[in-house]
């Protein structure tokens, strides 16, 4: 894989450390504004919506800039919106600093992706997705974790000042590492918009975007609410959470891996045989989280189950949206930001049922089941790639 593809997954572990950390801050976060953890729980969401609202937008209107200017700007838009986050005591002012911490991480992935595409030969796409998205997961067996740790030492807000600071060697990566072009667009740049957006009303593409935003749902809504799970429903100090968003990370290192390989050209394996076990995976842990040895090892399996599925349907986006080269990465970006807004507030809503601090495990569950019901009649269509044969 060429060196600048590194580079952007470095640039990826400090957004991914972001958007993930506050699955082991709610408590802290919601002590010290004097809310609910569950109301916390909205900033996750706060960060998504404003993914899947920046990813096409910003993509847009970032054709014609300079790749790595563009990736520039937003990963410094990313570091202000997380100083600020550090300094503020107002709920709402936090909560705007992830919209725009949001609309900056939407930018640069939506870049990175189409970049990450270009990089490497059409049938390697799987393999770059893989590459950039090991960025997300060794975020949460380090960064995330890291991030956990540090709040509990030193409070939450030192978190938000670490990964300021970890934009910076990012951005020095990519100034070196990738070309000062231009990304050349047609004169009729209108024209070629419109057609790229036409590829929305594509149903394969409607599709995979559907399937893999169920899926992201289903891990965001359970992640994001792991902590209670530790500290309540195990019994387990709150150093523990680190352990289990280590083990989750890990997990989700090996399973994007392991995906990245075979996305390409074994999509449908990935789905057949990744699908049940992750249905069943979230309805054992709803049921065994009370056991450590049994949360621990789940957290591992589902966190690989989670992103080999995941990022095998958003490799498939990729692939489906071949006619969109420049927006392509935004229907990616928003399809994986639909599961993360929408998974939370899913999760949130069980958090005062009957059974309480398990009740975003059971929804995962359900949200994993939806999406084996959709995609089991339409099997062959999901796993084929685009203009050739049906991959089994």
């Amino acid at each position: 894989m060429p060196f600048p593809l590194y580079l952007l997954a470095m640039a990826v572990f400090a957004m991914g450390t972001s958007e993930f950390m506050l699955a082991g801050l709610l408590p802290d976060i919601a002590s010290d504004f004097d809310v609910t953890v569950g109301t916390v729980g909205v900033l996750t969401s706060a960060f998504a919506i404003g993914m899947i609202v920046g990813a096409p937008l910003v993509a847009a209107l970032a054709r014609n800039w300079p790749r790595r200017s563009s990736l520039l700007g937003f990963i410094f838009a990313f570091a202000a919106a997380h100083a600020v986050g550090a300094i503020t005591t107002s709920f709402p002012v936090l909560f705007a600093t992830r919209v725009v911490a949001a609309l900056a991480n939407a930018g640069f992935l939506a870049v990175a992706l189409t970049a990450a595409a270009m990089l490497v030969p059409p049938d390697k796409k799987g393999r770059a997705l893989a590459v950039l998205l090991s960025g997300t997961t060794v975020a949460t067996i380090a960064g995330v974790p890291g991030g956990s740790v540090l709040g509990t030492l030193l409070g939450w807000r030192a978190t938000f000042w670490a990964v300021a600071a970890l934009c910076l060697p990012a951005a020095l990566g990519i100034l070196k590492g990738i070309p000062a072009e231009r990304v050349q667009e047609e004169a009729t740049g209108r024209t070629v918009l419109r057609a790229e957006l036409a590829q929305l009303t594509k149903p394969r593409l409607i599709l995979v975007m559907l399937l893999g935003a169920l899926v992201n749902a289903a891990t965001f809504g359970s992640f994001t609410f792991l902590a209670p799970v530790v500290t309540d429903t195990a019994g387990l100090g709150e150093l523990w959470i680190s352990v289990v968003l280590v083990l989750f990370g890990a997990g989700s290192f090996v399973g994007v891996t392991v995906a990245g390989r075979m996305s390409d050209q074994r999509p449908g394996l990935v789905i057949a045989v990744g699908g049940p076990l992750l249905l069943i995976g979230w309805l054992a842990l709803a049921v065994l989280a009370d056991e450590p040895g049994a949360l621990f090892t789940l957290a591992f399996m589902q966190g690989a189950l989670s992103f080999a599925l995941g990022s095998t349907l958003i490799t498939r986006v990729l692939y489906e949206a071949a006619g969109a080269p420049v927006m392509a990465g935004s229907y990616a970006t928003a399809a994986l930001n639909v599961g993360a807004t929408v998974g939370p507030l899913i999760a949130a809503t069980t958090l005062n049922t009957g059974v309480g601090n398990l009740g975003p495990l059971w929804a995962s569950g359900l949200l994993v089941a939806v999406t084996l019901i959709i995609a089991f009649p339409l099997r062959a269509v999901v796993a084929a790639d685009r203009g050739a044969e049906v991959l089994q």
